[in-house]
C-alpha cells in the first residue's frame, strides 16, 4: 500500500481532515484534495476546519496556521506535521516586546497579518490577511483610526501607500519573500518582455514596483488562471507553483530571482519551514497523535474575537 493510501486510511479511521497551504509540496497539496481537505491560504484552512465535519484537522504548513485552525476549532483536535515549522514573521514578533510597543501606542488600532502567534492576536484589535489588509485598514483609515501594523514592514509598507493611512510599522519581515531582487527582475523582465509579473506583497517595495499585479496567494494564482498572457514572473514561494499548474497547465511560469544581478536561480524562493512539512510525517503524525496544538483558553478566546471581526467583515 502507498503512504497515500496509508494516510487516506488513517484519516478516515480517525474521522480527520487534511488542510494544506500553497506552499508545501505538491504531493501533499494533492493528498489533501484527494482525501476530501483542502489546500488554501492560512485562514481559509482554518475555516475549512471549523465547518469540517472532522474530529480531527491536520495542517500541513507552519505553526502559526495550526493555532489559527484550533483558535476557530477550540472543540477539534489539531496537529501540526512538524512542531518546529515556524515562520520568520511569527519569530520576528514576540508577544512580551510587541505588547509593550503596543502599550506605547494607545490611541493606534493594533492590525495584524495571520502570520503571528495566538497571543499576538489576542493582542490585536483585528487580525487580516494579504488579501484583506487593504479593505481592513482603508474600512479603519475612513473611520479616522490611526493604525498600528504587524509584524510584516513590507506588506505594511504596501498597505500603507494604497490606503494613506496613518500606520506605524513593526519591522518584521518574511525571509523568503525579502530575497526577491529588483535589479535582477528588471534583467529577466527584458528577458521576457512578453511575460505579467506576479508579486506578493511581502516582497520589498521595489520589487513590488515592477509587478502587473500584486496581491494574496489566492490572487497569484487566479492571475496567471484569468489572464490573458502565456508567461509570469512569479514572485513569492516557489510551492505555489504546483496549483498554478494545475489550475493553468500550458502556461509558463518563472521564478522571480532572488540573487542578485545575473543569477539565474531555478528554485530559491522556498520556506525551509514548509519543506519541513512530509508524507512520512503526515503519517507518523496520524498514527501517533503528536505534535498536538494547544492554546491557553483566554488567549484563545481574546485571538477569535479579532479574527472574528475580519471574517465578519469579509463575509
Amino acid at each position: 500500500m502507498s503512504i497515500q493510501d496509508q494516510i487516506k486510511a488513517e484519516l478516515k479511521a480517525r474521522n480527520a481532515v487534511l488542510v494544506a497551504h500553497y506552499y508545501v509540496s505538491g504531493d501533499l497539496q494533492d493528498l489533501a484534495q484527494e482525501s476530501g481537505g483542502l489546500v488554501s491560504d492560512s485562514l481559509e484552512m482554518a475555516r475549512f476546519g471549523q465547518n469540517s465535519d472532522a474530529d480531527t484537522i491536520i495542517v500541513a504548513g507552519v505553526k502559526f496556521m495550526g493555532e489559527t485552525a484550533k483558535i476557530l476549532s477550540p472543540e477539534k483536535t489539531v496537529l501540526v506535521l512538524d512542531e518546529g515549522a515556524t515562520c520568520s514573521l511569527d519569530e520576528d514578533c514576540p508577544i512580551d516586546e510587541f505588547s509593550k510597543y503596543c502599550d506605547q501606542h494607545p490611541d493606534r488600532k493594533v492590525v495584524v497579518y495571520a502570520n503571528t502567534s495566538a497571543q499576538v492576536k489576542a493582542r490585536a484589535d483585528w487580525v487580516v490577511t494579504s488579501g484583506s489588509a487593504l479593505k481592513v485598514v482603508k474600512h479603519l483609515h475612513d473611520q479616522g483610526e490611526k493604525i498600528l501594523w504587524a509584524p510584516d514592514k513590507h506588506l505594511g509598507h504596501y498597505v500603507q501607500t494604497q490606503t494613506d493611512a496613518d500606520i506605524l510599522l513593526w519591522q518584521g519581515s518574511c525571509v523568503v519573500h525579502e530575497r526577491f531582487k529588483a535589479d535582477a527582475l528588471q534583467t529577466l523582465k527584458a528577458k521576457h518582455p512578453e511575460a505579467a509579473v506576479l508579486v506578493h506583497p511581502e516582497s520589498p517595495q521595489a520589487v513590488v514596483d515592477l509587478a502587473d499585479v500584486v496581491g494574496s496567494t489566492t490572487a497569484l494564482i487566479n492571475a496567471v488562471k484569468d489572464r490573458n498572457e502565456s508567461t509570469f514572473i512569479i514572485a513569492t514561494d516557489n510551492g505555489i507553483f504546483h496549483k498554478m499548474h494545475e489550475v493553468a497547465p500550458h502556461k509558463k511560469l518563472l521564478e522571480a530571482p532572488t540573487m542578485g544581478e545575473g543569477a539565474d536561480c531555478e528554485s530559491c524562493a522556498h520556506c525551509e519551514w514548509m519543506a519541513m512539512n512530509t508524507l512520512d510525517n503526515c503519517l507518523d503524525v496520524l498514527k501517533t497523535k503528536k505534535n498536538e496544538i494547544l492554546i491557553d483558553l483566554t488567549v484563545a478566546k481574546k485571538a477569535k474575537e479579532s479574527i472574528q471581526k475580519l471574517l465578519d467583515f469579509t463575509a
